[in-house]
């Protein structure tokens, strides 16, 4: 290779979901390897934290699927393509991908795109729209999941392309549970209004129907019949992003079960790790596979008893019984018996089980390692 690798990544937002979190560490590794690094973006919280220093941070109406916009994007990436002299276009979402296409197309440049999940559809229309994912010269899926959902429905798409794994990976350094500090804890719990010394089940994930929180909320009135009510505390943290209804379904639901002194709704945490930490299970319900399951590295790499159901990504980041514990999708009682096992565990069973979750998150979805192999990717493409 005769010139320096130059990279320009294009996403929709650069918010805190997996896919952003991605586009901003591997932002940062590239200049670390000697190459140049840009990011194009409509904006986003992870926006402020870019070290401008070495990331060129571009900002454009990318979010928006209007197909004129999407014109108009291609034509200025055509003119950033051209003066920065980039070698490769990297696109994580389809809106963006459409202007990257043309953009690579007309430029004679290299186009990568990731799957970050499986992008569903119902009609030829939705399908078509997808399909810019397969139009690129590397196809990257974010999990073995994704792999064969693309692979089971675009096969036609794929022909002789080049179409791998790179597993998502997290910052194993910033996931660790030695780097929280006690009083930092006990604030967490007060603002949290967690008042007594019982343990805490901690359910993150945006408040939607498919991520399964009244299908927790029925495991917690089946464990409490067992167990006794409020022996424990359970922790909905998440926003509703506008869906009011279903989190009034939810508070109706809480009232009806009379768990109102023992579940909570924390909107937003700023500090994951922190919550991780006070907590004692972990619970991912999706009724719906997830893509990766984010959820369940994180907690394995605080670890953390991570209980999830066993579909999609959850299958592949979870080893059963080793790392976490899996249950019956959709199946509440499946959920509560795994809920009772993890809250009977003794603390030598919490503590193996917790440094094998840590031990298999640094072996396989540290972020390291996906850096590495995307920037591995990008160097083959070239040569």
């Amino acid at each position: 290779m005769t010139s320096k690798l130059k990279v320009l990544q294009v996403i929709p937002k650069l918010g805190y979901g997996g896919a952003e979190t991605g586009c901003y560490d591997i932002a940062h590794y590239l200049p670390e390897n000697n190459c140049e690094s840009f990011i194009v973006t409509s904006g986003g919280e992870l926006t402020k934290f870019i070290n401008k220093k070495k990331v060129k941070l571009i900002r454009l109406p990318v979010h928006s699927k209007n197909p004129l916009l999407m014109l108009i994007n291609s034509m200025i990436l055509i003119g950033i393509i051209l003066f920065y002299n980039i070698s490769i276009v990297h696109a994580r979402s389809r809106a963006p991908a459409w202007s990257c296409f043309l953009a690579t197309k007309l430029t004679r440049r290299k186009f990568v795109t990731t799957f970050h999940g499986t992008y569903n559809f119902r009609g030829g229309l939705k399908k078509f729209y997808n399909s810019v994912m397969l139009r690129s010269d590397l196809i990257i899926a974010g999990s073995n999941f994704i792999f064969s959902h693309i692979k089971e429905n675009y096969s036609n798409l794929i022909n002789n392309k080049k179409f791998l794994v790179i597993f998502r990976g997290i910052n194993v350094d910033y996931f660790d549970p030695s780097t929280t500090i006690e009083i930092e804890e006990n604030n967490l719990k007060k603002k949290w209004g967690i008042l007594e010394n019982k343990k805490i089940i901690l359910m993150p994930g945006r408040l939607t129907s498919w991520k399964g929180q009244e299908l927790f909320l029925e495991a917690i009135n089946l464990v409490n019949i067992e167990l006794g009510y409020e022996a424990f505390y359970g922790i909905i943290l998440g926003s509703d992003q506008g869906r009011d209804l279903y989190k009034k379904k939810l508070i109706r639901l809480v009232e009806q079960y009379r768990m109102n002194n023992q579940i909570k709704f924390i909107d937003h945490c700023k500090n994951m790790v922190l919550a991780y930490q006070i907590s004692d299970l972990v619970v991912s319900a999706s009724i719906e596979p997830e893509a990766f399951g984010r959820i369940s590295v994180e907690a394995q790499a605080m670890k953390k008893i991570i209980i999830a159901s066993n579909i999609g990504g959850s299958n592949e980041t979870i080893i059963n019984n080793k790392t976490g514990l899996l249950f019956e999708s959709g199946n509440s009682r499946s959920l509560s018996k795994k809920i009772i096992q993890g809250l009977m565990m003794d603390e030598t069973s919490l503590k193996i089980m917790g440094n094998e979750g840590r031990k298999n998150i640094i072996k396989k979805f540290n972020v390291e390692k996906m850096c590495f192999s995307t920037y591995s990717e990008y160097k083959r493409l070239l040569n």
